[in-house]
């Protein structure tokens, strides 16, 4: 009698399932996002109420914050900046004692092994936060598309000079990974590398982020830059055109709503795929946890196996600090 397929075979005990798991998240696949605030109290710890175990930080606390998760394993950040003061040009993006070049030198000169990398956008800096600048009058928010990549490889370079170990525009600009790239090169960063954010939809899960990063727009909205959901042979284009203006590591995001185009990404370039599980990604999570309704621990660590399943090597997650917590146990 032929013999049938007996996969429990390898899944009756956990050392069983351990020897044969094909998708292991290891700490330095993950990469740790922060808000980092310009002000005057050094001890200014606000939490995110919609993002539960998240925080608006001063550059003290950011540097606590952090010292904190290098001893559990942290091995790179992300750095989004909140300024004192917007305007409509976005000045303090670009302002080489800016928020968020404060931070970078701060974690730099603390922890050099740390890769910190940093946001290059507009819209935490300007005053009607959108991601580039607007016409003036303008009701519906779209963004003047070149004469915002200037201001953003300003930013970009701004970084780079405090810095940053790579760049991550996030802005949707056509041309912007290209203005970027001849910008670094220009002012000798030719070793600074851009993860771009390629693949990056007008997504519903970013409610959350934008009341910590304090950037909604304060009219219109940001579909004329930003991807329609339904369209996946548009994101390949998207990838494709930010690989050839020189983008090092092309981005998905959100992440799990979008695990189709994690694969697609990484089936058909041959960089590296980092993926963002969003704001409203992980503010789900944990609302659900709070209510008692999941396991936080095993949705956390299914969702990030999910992520990297799909084939992305770096997982932007505000989940980094407590995996790297659970690591340590």
């Amino acid at each position: 009698m032929p013999a049938f397929y007996r996969g429990r075979r390898l899944r009756r005990s956990a050392a069983m399932r351990d020897i044969v798991r094909e998708t292991i998240v290891r700490p330095e696949d993950l990469m740790m996002l922060y808000f980092v605030v310009e002000t005057d109290d050094v001890t200014f710890r606000k939490p995110i109420d919609s993002m539960p175990g998240q925080f608006q930080l001063s550059l003290d606390e950011l540097e606590k914050q952090v010292a904190a998760a290098v001893a559990n394993g942290l091995r790179s950040c992300m750095l989004f900046g909140i300024p004192a003061t917007k305007d409509p040009v976005a000045s303090a993006a670009y302002d080489d004692n800016g928020i968020v070049q404060k931070a970078v030198r701060r974690l730099k000169d603390r922890f050099p092994e740390l890769v910190v990398v940093t946001d290059v956008c507009l819209c935490e800096y300007t005053s009607h936060g959108h991601c580039g600048l607007l016409t003036q009058g303008d009701t519906k928010g779209l963004v003047q598309n070149d004469a915002t990549l200037d201001l953003l490889a300003k930013t970009a370079v701004s970084h780079a000079r405090a810095g940053a170990d790579m760049v991550a525009p996030s802005d949707m600009m056509d041309g912007r990974v290209l203005a970027i790239r001849t910008a670094l090169d220009e002012a000798g960063f030719i070793d600074v590398p851009i993860m771009s954010y390629a693949v990056k939809f007008a997504s519903s899960f970013y409610g959350p982020f934008r009341d910590a990063a304090e950037s909604a727009p304060s009219h219109g909205d940001r579909r004329t830059y930003q991807m329609d959901p339904a369209n996946a042979r548009e994101a390949m284009r998207e990838a494709a055109a930010d690989i050839e203006e020189g983008a090092d590591i092309i981005m998905v995001k959100p992440a799990m709503p979008y695990l189709d185009l994690v694969r697609a990404v990484r089936d058909s370039f041959d960089v590296p795929v980092a993926a963002y599980q969003v704001s409203g990604e992980y503010s789900m999570i944990k609302a659900a946890a709070i209510n008692g309704w999941i396991d936080e621990k095993a949705v956390m660590l299914e969702s990030l196996t999910a992520i990297k399943r799909a084939g992305a090597e770096l997982i932007m997650t505000y989940f980094a600090e407590d995996f790297l917590k659970l690591q340590g146990k």
